[in-house]
């Protein structure tokens, strides 16, 4: 089953619904401490308890309301505001002098988290709203409205417009990350793919017309042909058109056939790869290989991704150096990485040699390679003298940065 593009990301906003949810207590505790400590000034201390116990029980009844931005209904929000509003307005028959002096109302700064939940669940817009309603109310139970009233009701309309304004650039700035998090996922998973049509459609596509060409007749023509196909797929792969599905394909008689696919699990296969496992196959008596005396351990999907491009350098050695070339593999593990060395005794690559075939679309050093060690957060360094042969070294961390697809 092909690999699907999950990211899985938190709300910015799940933080500020905690925040609030926190606020919305302290402040039912503190208009409580304030009505108790002043209840002398109460002209009916009746209305202050009968008002401070529906908003206790409504604060402490509506929690799961501002645990997220779903439960958070405009219904919700609409009650929520009105009880406020209606604290606000019931302060001035509590206390008689509460129109002629300076004081908190009833629900005190309770009133604020009803304005600061407006602001989170629909912007500045829903913050301007609801602080316009509640600047109306304390003006109203204001009678005669001091300089200190009005610099409280401006200060929580512009800090509620403020943060309704932030939450909004918040979200704005999180489906941005979330998008360029899936063109990054979509982009990986091509190119591995194209990493494994390079390392199995092209080669047989090469192949055939290297073979067709020398044997000439009919099956000359059919090298012809696939020479086309080649130079077309090669081209498509470049383009990044290739899209980030499964891939297999049945090659010529005599081919290797591979599939490639990632799986819907998560989680790599369990426990540690021997590198030197992968990699012994490949010894031959033109390709030596070296290796250490204890295992070498990686993740099984860090180490067929290494193996992966000591196939790919072979390759290229063997195209490019030709079959009398002698190669060597050198395997070296360190504590924290692990170093495979790849080296020829052929004719090496010219300089500029490497960006020209980029340039043309042939992608096996940059895709088979670079492209797989990248990957796993390691890199590939090519040394190369005319005349002296071709050296690849290959670093990858123990830990890799990221997971690569399984490759069966």
């Amino acid at each position: 089953m092909a690999k699907r593009v999950r990211v899985v990301r938190m709300s910015v906003e799940q933080p500020l619904w905690r925040a609030l949810t926190a606020y919305r207590i302290l402040t039912m505790l503190y208009a409580i401490l304030l009505a108790v400590f002043g209840r002398d000034k109460y002209d009916r201390p009746w209305v202050a308890v009968a008002f401070l116990t529906v908003m206790a029980v409504w604060t402490l009844a509506t929690l799961p309301k501002v645990a997220g931005a779903v439960a958070c209904t405009k219904r919700f929000l609409g009650a929520d505001l009105a009880l406020a509003l209606a604290g606000i307005l019931l302060t001035p028959l509590a206390d008689f002098q509460a129109q002629h002096v300076d004081g908190p109302t009833l629900p005190s700064i309770w009133t604020a988290g009803s304005v600061l939940a407006f602001a989170i669940k629909g912007g500045w817009r829903w913050a301007a709203f609801a602080s316009s309603f509640v600047a109306v109310a304390n003006l109203i139970e204001r009678a005669e409205p001091s300089r200190d009233t009005l610099h409280n009701v401006l200060l929580v309309w512009v800090a509620s417009i403020a943060i309704g304004y932030v939450v909004e650039v918040a979200r704005a700035s999180e489906r941005t990350l979330a998008r360029a998090l899936e063109i990054e996922a979509a982009t990986r998973e091509r190119e591995r793919l194209a990493r494994d049509i390079h390392d199995s459609v092209l080669q047989v596509l090469a192949m055939v017309q290297r073979r067709g060409t020398a044997i000439g007749g009919e099956a000359a023509e059919l090298g012809r042909m696939a020479g086309e196909q080649e130079v077309a797929l090669r081209t498509l792969v470049s383009s990044g058109l290739v899209p980030p599905t499964r891939v297999s394909e049945d090659a010529a008689e005599g081919a290797v056939v591979r599939t490639v696919e990632t799986a819907d699990d998560e989680s790599d296969a369990p426990g540690e790869t021997d590198l030197r496992s992968l990699l012994a196959p490949h010894a031959g008596s033109r390709v030596s290989f070296a290796e250490p005396g204890a295992p070498v351990l990686l993740a099984p999907a860090a180490a067929t991704e290494l193996a992966a491009a000591v196939s790919a350098a072979l390759d290229n050695v063997r195209v490019h150096a030709g079959h009398s070339a002698r190669a060597w593999i050198l395997v070296e593990d360190w504590p924290d990485e692990v170093i495979v060395t790849v080296r020829d005794d052929g004719p090496g690559i010219p300089e500029g040699r490497l960006a020209q075939a980029e340039g043309e679309g042939r992608l096996g050093v940059a895709l088979s390679i670079r492209g797989r060690l990248a990957e796993l957060g390691g890199t590939a360094e090519l040394i190369s003298v005319p005349g002296q042969g071709t050296e690849v070294e290959l670093r990858v961390p123990k830990t890799p940065r990221g997971k690569a697809g399984s490759v069966r």
